[in-house]
């Protein structure tokens, strides 16, 4: 392609809107322009890496036996009532009405439509394994879409399902897509991660996040070098760093005044103990009904964990109102003595064998001393904290890392939660209808590419892998007044294209400075400037990313490219 003929409008500042990194080439080089909150164009640059990046998906998702369909992205609201996500998915879902007033939705994801399709289709065992998979549009309501691609309401995923007759089956699946997409992220060039991940919405007993570490990133990835341990935080467990040791366990509880102190470091200032001595109460309703959750005082709780453990299916904080009523007083002021068993009570397991500590007296204003578990209330102790950084890694003693991180792809083993609820079943081997057992796979396309932006850039602008850069190489007359230098770019553009290379002739009426500068800036890996060397028959081959600069021969250009490229493209 010739750059004079392209729209590629490049701007010299990023607009004040622009946060991250990412957002802010993207936006300067031309890649995309917002049309509204969330809601983005996709200019020539950017459909060119897209369509990259799905060529190499649909290239590893064929390799493991799967096969491509197409679902609509408008649902019917019944298939998402039939498996009861319709109520509890929330605001996040665009929902619409056709006109006769039917209920509908644009999908965020494609589980009940998928196993509705397996539903019509699938009726023997001999037709499983399954793997089906497409590459379309979602929706998502974002309450607050920001960092440009990162967060938005309109993107592009590849989500695949699996079928399989029984857990054995269900595993052997899992384990191909884990591989694919180990492949996928290698050929696209991206620093990522794999590790253990919460299920959430989607349900499920096992689950992976790949991760790709940055520090634009929106999720926190915890990890062990000494170990090996990574997890998504909201997934992670490990020691929390020790408290001083607590007093001998004699005194029963007293109550004491703490006049407008409601906050943990409030409270502890007050009473001159540290927060590692307090225990943070909170009230917490799931699916209506109140739980009261126990912490340690300097610990924050771990919401996707307490959801996973009480299996609710819409958790949220108590509103002031209820805590009057539940508990006789408000935020604050809380804690766990008298309170059973009226109220089911959840401690996180960094309480277990504490003594003497303080808590809210369920009384405005007044705390209690000398609080030891087991003792003067009972709780359940399970994991509900946030692991923080610096506690110590379970397996080997050391200290674990929180690092930012953007989620570019998750895989989940579903269970029968979809095909219990949509009433999906085969024939078995004897002839007994059985339920599949499912598996569910995404990949966020605009994740990768901005993920790669993120990891690969300077002053100047992208360095893009050349898996999925929108060109491989750009050729850059210095003079196009130069006869020798404008045939000879025009000689080796042609050679490129006869070699299969994806290439760009900058052929612009531009300054050199100009043409250099928007070819960093939009990422392209590789330049061959034809300048004056080209007397002597030489050129200049420039690596994008270590902005290495060094001369070849005009006839070795092409074999010079084939094998810097060969890495990339297998």
């Amino acid at each position: 392609m010739r750059w004079s003929r392209l729209f590629i409008p490049t701007l010299r500042d990023a607009p004040a809107e622009a946060e991250v990194i990412s957002h802010k080439l993207l936006l300067r080089a031309g890649y995309v322009r917002q049309l509204s909150a969330g809601f983005y164009c996709y200019l020539y640059l950017a459909k060119r890496s897209l369509n990259k990046i799905e060529r190499i998906i649909r290239e590893e998702m064929d390799a493991i036996g799967a096969q491509e369909v197409y679902t609509p992205e408008v649902h019917p609201a019944e298939l998402w009532k039939e498996s009861g996500r319709w109520d509890s998915i929330g605001h996040d879902m665009f929902r619409l009405q056709d006109r006769w007033g039917r209920d509908l939705c644009l999908g965020m994801t494609e589980e009940e439509v998928m196993t509705w399709l397996a539903k019509g289709e699938l009726r023997s065992y001999k037709q499983l394994p399954q793997i089906w998979y497409q590459i379309q549009a979602k929706f998502r309501d974002e309450p607050r879409p920001k960092a440009g691609l990162m967060r938005v309401r309109r993107f592009t995923m590849k989500d695949s399902y699996s079928f399989d007759l029984d857990a054995s089956g269900l595993d052997e699946s899992y384990k191909k897509h884990y591989g694919a997409y180990c492949r996928i992220f290698d050929r696209c060039g991206l620093d990522y991660l794999p590790v253990e991940a919460h299920s959430g919405a989607m349900g499920g007993s096992e689950s992976h996040e790949f991760v790709a570490p940055s520090a634009a990133g929106e999720d926190w990835l915890v990890e062990c070098a000494d170990s090996g341990y990574a997890a998504n935080v909201e997934k992670a467990v490990a020691r929390p760093k020790p408290a001083p040791e607590d007093e001998p366990d004699e005194n029963p509880p007293e109550e004491f005044d703490t006049p407008g102190k409601k906050t943990i470091e409030e409270v502890a200032s007050f009473d001159g103990l540290p927060a590692t001595s307090h225990i943070k109460t909170l009230v917490m309703v799931a699916d209506g009904k109140p739980i009261l959750v126990l912490l340690r005082g300097d610990h924050g709780l771990n919401e996707a964990k307490l959801e996973g453990i009480l299996q609710a299916r819409e958790l949220r904080p108590a509103h002031p109102e209820e805590l009057g009523d539940w508990m006789g007083a408000g935020a604050g002021s809380l804690g766990p003595v008298g309170v059973g068993p009226k109220l089911k009570i959840l401690a996180d397991s960094a309480l277990e064998g504490r003594k003497n500590m303080i808590c809210g007296a369920n009384k405005d204003g007044k705390h209690l001393r000398n609080v030891t578990p087991g003792r003067d209330f009972e709780a359940e102790f399970v994991d509900v904290r946030q692991v923080e950084d610096g506690d110590l890694d379970i397996q080997s003693g050391s200290p674990v890392r929180l690092r930012k991180c953007i989620e570019i792809g998750h895989i989940f083993k579903l269970g029968y939660r979809y095909s219990e609820s949509m009433h999906l079943r085969v024939l078995d081997v004897n002839g007994k209808e059985v339920a599949p057992i499912m598996g569910s796979y995404g990949i966020g396309l605009e994740r990768i590419l901005t993920a790669a932006i993120e990891q690969n850039n300077d002053e100047g602008g992208m360095a893009l892998p050349a898996s999925i850069a929108p060109f491989e190489v750009v050729v850059t007359p210095v003079n196009l007044k130069d006869e020798q230098q404008a045939e000879a770019a025009e000689r080796i553009y042609a050679d490129l294209k006869t070699a299969g290379i994806d290439v760009l002739f900058d052929d612009r009426a531009e300054r050199a400075g100009v043409k250099f500068k928007d070819a960093d800036l939009i990422g392209i890996p590789y330049r061959i400037v034809v300048g004056k060397g080209i007397v002597d028959g030489n050129v200049e081959f420039v690596d994008r990313a270590s902005r290495q600069a060094s001369d070849a021969k005009l006839e070795d250009v092409v074999s010079l490219l084939a094998e810097k490229l060969v890495p990339t493209r297998s």
